[in-house]
């Protein structure tokens, strides 16, 4: 005979007569007195164990900024455009798109394939590797935005490529790390930016390339590089490149800026598109949240460049074999709009204007910031700034000062010095130039 109790966490489904009857939090016991008795769990106690977890470095700094009651207070920590208003804004290509969508009766909220909308996808390659891309040995899946695709590259590294060694710069996107050691390969890093300078390590960097195995990935940021917007130059690259070719890594570029970071798509992919004609081997995380404005749409993708279009399907199949247990198929609603901007000639044009007005004005800011705190009277040299490319500027501040300039300014950064461009703005320049020459006036500014 059996019994049934509540005690353990127990999910039973059985169909009767084609009706589906679901049974929640039981198990089965023999009523036979000699069965082993079986711990009992209870909410009270069940997860008592488990610890907090720490607050996400950006998300976290960027929740208490909200929570600050200063009318004073500034955030520039967030990597998100705001207009000289201090303001979100949804570009006026993305509500054309929209409004597109909205009157075509084929638009629907069907689940997309596991790979994505592959004509989004189409779009999304072409507007990376350019117009001549091999797209026909390009294999490309639409991810959850830039952080999914390195997900799943990640992923799909950690299952088939025999190097698990990836290195990353230092310093780079604190995401970085989690999302590879969370695939289960081995994160290591290279120098990358001299905090005695606050210029390029180039020299670190060929040395860190060359002493790493043969076949490590190298992961490089294809433009405005996060946090510190230094980017090497022509001549650097074509140095790297010396080394790539004589060792032999897998190259996995990360994409989150092009056309945000000079205004001008087609040269912000200068780096990426000089290493796939150069003949290396390639994966690439795209994302569309700063250059489209679609932070909420998680729109991005996922690709690798193959031998031919036998191996791409190959590759592709593997990869949706990756996606379907993680979360089955991406959102729609993204990719569409950057696929409709992108197949309509007028609306390619109008977005490009708009991507490049939001890169004019954060290049003003960096600029102006410069101009603002020689006007205060800081005698620091801030040249780096000036040559820094993106949304971010790496001021050279170290922690302490971060944390001074929030606790006493309530100017909300990240720890590192990073300051995000996008968060100044005519009523606030002046004021946080001269929070930031309180802070560092009689100090270092490098490390």
């Amino acid at each position: 005979m059996v019994s049934f109790r509540i005690s353990t966490i127990l999910l039973l489904s059985t169909r009767v007569s084609d009706v589906v009857l679901s049974v929640t939090a039981f198990s089965a016991a023999s009523a036979d007195a000699s069965s082993p008795t079986v711990p009992s769990t209870s909410l009270e106690t069940i997860w008592n164990e488990v610890p907090e977890g720490p607050p996400d470095a950006i998300l976290g700094i960027a929740q208490a900024f909200r929570a600050a009651p200063d009318e004073h207070k500034v955030n520039v920590c967030v990597g998100a455009y705001r207009d000289a208003k201090g303001l979100p804004w949804v570009l006026p290509s993305v509500r054309k798109a929209e409004e597109i969508m909205l009157s075509d009766d084929k638009e629907n909220k069907e689940y997309l394939p596991i790979d994505g909308d592959q004509a989004y996808v189409a779009k999304a390659l072409t507007f990376a590797y350019g117009a001549n891309a091999p797209l026909e040995r390009i294999a490309g899946v639409q991810t959850l935005s830039g952080t999914g695709a390195c997900r799943i590259g990640g992923q799909f590294l950690a299952d088939f490529y025999p190097n698990k060694n990836i290195y990353v710069p230092d310093p780079t996107w604190g995401n970085h790390h989690k999302i590879f050691a969370g695939c289960g390969l081995n994160v290591n890093t290279y120098r990358y930016y001299d905090r005695s300078t606050n210029r390029l390590n180039l020299e670190g960097m060929l040395k860190d390339f060359k002493d790493a195995p043969d076949g490590s990935i190298l992961l490089l940021h294809a433009c405005a590089h996060n946090p510190t917007g230094c980017d090497p130059t022509d001549e650097q690259w074509s140095q790297l490149l010396e080394v790539i070719k004589e060792k032999g890594p897998l190259i996995f570029f990360a994409s989150a800026y092009q056309g945000f970071a000079s205004g001008d798509a087609e040269a912000d992919a200068k780096a990426l598109r000089r290493v796939v004609d150069a003949g290396f081997p390639v994966l690439l995380a795209q994302s569309f949240a700063k250059n489209f404005g679609l932070y909420g749409e998680r729109c991005g993708t996922l690709s690798v460049v193959c031998k031919d279009a036998a191996q791409k399907d190959i590759l592709m199949s593997q990869l949706k074999c990756i996606i379907r247990p993680m979360y089955s198929s991406p959102p729609r609603h993204g990719s569409s709009i950057v696929r409709t901007v992108l197949s309509d000639e007028k609306l390619t044009e109008q977005y490009y204007t708009e991507c490049a007005s939001m890169a004019d004005r954060i290049q003003s800011m960096r600029s102006r910031l410069v101009e603002t705190l020689k006007e205060v009277g800081s005698t620091h040299d801030w040249s780096h700034v000036t040559e820094q490319i993106g949304m971010f500027a790496f001021t050279g501040m170290n922690s302490e000062m971060c944390d001074e300039l929030t606790d006493q300014y309530a100017i909300y950064l990240t720890r590192d010095g990073r300051i995000s461009l996008a968060g100044l703005n005519e009523k606030n320049l002046v004021y946080v130039a001269k929070s930031i020459h309180a802070i560092t006036d009689g100090k270092s500014i490098t490390q």
